[in-house]
């Protein structure tokens, strides 16, 4: 090798250094569950869609139809896509009532979703078995916190909670998971108690609620 090709070898590496991305931590995060704002969160959903969800006691599938609630039916369907329900918990069951999930394991991306609300859907489905909506405290406040009705719940529809799918095959699999711990775990959404699963995620609660059952993945199927 000459002494130019080797001048000239190393005048690439450096330039290639000093054109690389800044990645220090006073710059914005690209990865999609640490930015709100990143692209991936405009997708639009398709028209219907169905979700897998692997748990600990089997599969459940959920199908999703736009029509029903366009913002929260986009949102879970971008949510799905990233990842950010894989390994987490259904952290809090209220046994024959509900299901709740939508809390992520890592506090890094709960942190950045814990206060990202969305405009509310117009109800238009009833929440009936099987059908899931988002929970709420109040108007325009859903962010990712999703719940599974395992009954009838027909009250819920006149306070807002607007179903944007329903459980296809599985329903069996939700009524199997751990309900022991009831609130405890996972409840206080609206008196302000879900800190330490912000804060602390699968920590936490495998630490004090071990034997919640587990949302291993989720993904589109079709």
């Amino acid at each position: 090798m000459t002494c130019e090709t080797v001048k000239h070898f190393f005048l690439i590496i450096l330039a290639s250094a000093l054109l690389a991305p800044y990645t220090g931590s006073s710059q914005t995060p690209t990865e999609p569950l640490l930015n709100s704002g990143h692209e991936v969160w405009k997708r639009e959903a398709p028209d219907v869609f169905k979700v897998k969800i692997v748990s600990t006691q089997g599969d459940i599938i959920i199908e999703v139809h736009k029509e029903w609630a366009p913002m929260g039916a986009t949102r879970f369907y971008n949510l799905v896509r990233t990842g950010f329900f894989d390994d987490s918990r259904f952290y809090r069951i209220r046994e024959g009532a509900f299901v709740q999930f939508g809390i992520p394991g890592k506090p890094e991306i709960a942190k950045v979703w814990r206060n990202e609300a969305m405009q509310d859907d117009p109800v238009t489905q009833s929440n009936l078995r099987g059908f899931i909506a988002y929970a709420m405290t109040g108007p325009n406040t859903r962010t990712t916190q999703l719940y599974i009705n395992l009954k009838d719940n027909v009250h819920q529809d006149a306070q807002g909670f607007a179903p944007i799918g329903k459980v296809i095959i599985g329903m069996e699999v939700l009524d199997k998971l751990y309900s022991g711990y009831a609130e405890t775990s996972g409840g206080g959404m609206r008196a302000g108690k879900q800190a330490r699963l912000f804060e602390e995620g699968n920590v936490y609660l495998d630490k004090e609620f071990p034997k919640l059952d587990k949302l291993v993945k989720a993904e589109i199927i079709n």
